[in-house]
């Protein structure tokens, strides 16, 4: 059989083709094979749907994200038990993971997974691993107030010299930890005195944004919030637009409370391996580099080999009160103290 010039490349080039579609084939079927998770999510979505496309693309495992507040998918999480269809849960603030913990809900993060940041940020039973942490700050509007007039303690905030001052919003779910924080420290008490005193003075606002904005634009004075809402409208705004700043409480006080948000493979899971595989992907560096970076979370990352937002504040300058995951508790002391005050 005669063979023509171009018909040897051409069976090379044929057989080359028929290789790739056979491996694109087999991609594909092992992509179709792959377990779905699903992603309980009470972090913010435009950080999570990021690090969500990016697991999938690297992992080839698909994740559905159903968003919600941390207490209300917590409760959720009770409620259905082990007919849940939660694979793993990721929350901005530990009492939401203490209380699952306590309800035995979690499996056992894996060693690895773990390692990935200081133990400091996990809990000693090992079933749930931190991912990002933020400070409780005062938000101030610097044309109305000077630093030198701002209180030196969060407490100070009850005081009748601070009526009309300050905003507040009790319904998020970022404020039932610091009110955790201020029960640990300071008792049932004093927490009930204080959160009555807020009552007084405060402005109520639905959210941590609604208080930013209000102090931004001179509606009210100063605002107790957590750092990222500042951070990321000063970066939307720019400095020229920006009118307020944030006031760090210093020397162990409560108002400089730093809060966890943390990751657990839920133990009802059917995916146990690719649940595990996402965690762990979460405290990786390649996806803490993701939130750290591109003014995306404006959270500290807790892998020790990633900076945070240059915009932040050194995490190694903030002078947290010292407080375990254990103390900081479940939030539900944090809740009634709230309602008995009427803030709720």
């Amino acid at each position: 059989m005669n063979t023509s010039p171009v018909s040897r490349p051409l069976r090379h080039l044929i057989s080359a083709a028929a290789a790739a579609l056979m491996l694109t084939g087999a991609l594909h079927a092992a992509r179709a094979h792959a377990a779905t998770l699903t992603l309980y999510n009470a972090q913010h979505e435009q950080v999570v749907n990021q690090l969500v496309k990016d697991f999938e693309a690297q992992s080839g495992i698909t994740v559905k994200v159903r968003s919600g507040e941390g207490p209300a998918l917590a409760a959720q999480l009770v409620a259905e038990g082990d007919r849940t269809p939660a694979d793993v849960y990721f929350t901005e603030n530990s009492p939401e993971l203490v209380l699952l913990d306590r309800k035995g809900l979690f499996a056992k993060t894996d060693a690895a997974t773990l390692q990935s940041v200081p133990a400091r940020f996990n809990p000693a039973d090992g079933n749930w691993v931190g991912v990002l942490a933020r400070e409780n700050v005062l938000v101030y509007n610097t044309a109305k107030i000077q630093p030198q007039q701002l209180p030196a303690s969060l407490l100070d905030l009850a005081k009748p010299e601070w009526k009309g001052k300050v905003g507040v919003a009790p319904s998020d779910a970022d404020f039932l930890p610091l009110v955790s924080a201020v029960l640990a420290l300071h008792g049932e008490a004093a927490t009930l005195q204080w959160l009555k005193g807020l009552k007084a003075n405060a402005q109520i606002f639905d959210d941590d944004e609604g208080v930013t904005a209000a102090v931004n634009r001179g509606g009210v004075l100063t605002g107790i919030i957590n750092n990222y809402y500042w951070d990321r409208l000063h970066a939307e705004l720019g400095d020229k637009s920006t009118r307020s700043a944030i006031h760090h409480f210093g020397k162990g006080d409560v108002g400089g409370a730093v809060n966890v948000s943390g990751a657990a493979v839920l133990k009802a899971s059917k995916h146990q391996p690719e649940a595990q595989k996402f965690v762990a992907y979460l405290v990786s560096e390649r996806a803490q580099k993701l939130m750290a970076g591109g003014h995306i979370s404006f959270e500290y990352p807790l892998h020790p080999g990633v900076a945070p937002d240059p915009i932040l504040k050194p995490f190694n300058e903030l002078s947290p009160p010292a407080l375990s995951f254990e103390q900081l508790g479940d939030d539900s002391q944090a809740g009634k103290l709230l309602r008995q005050a009427g803030l709720l």
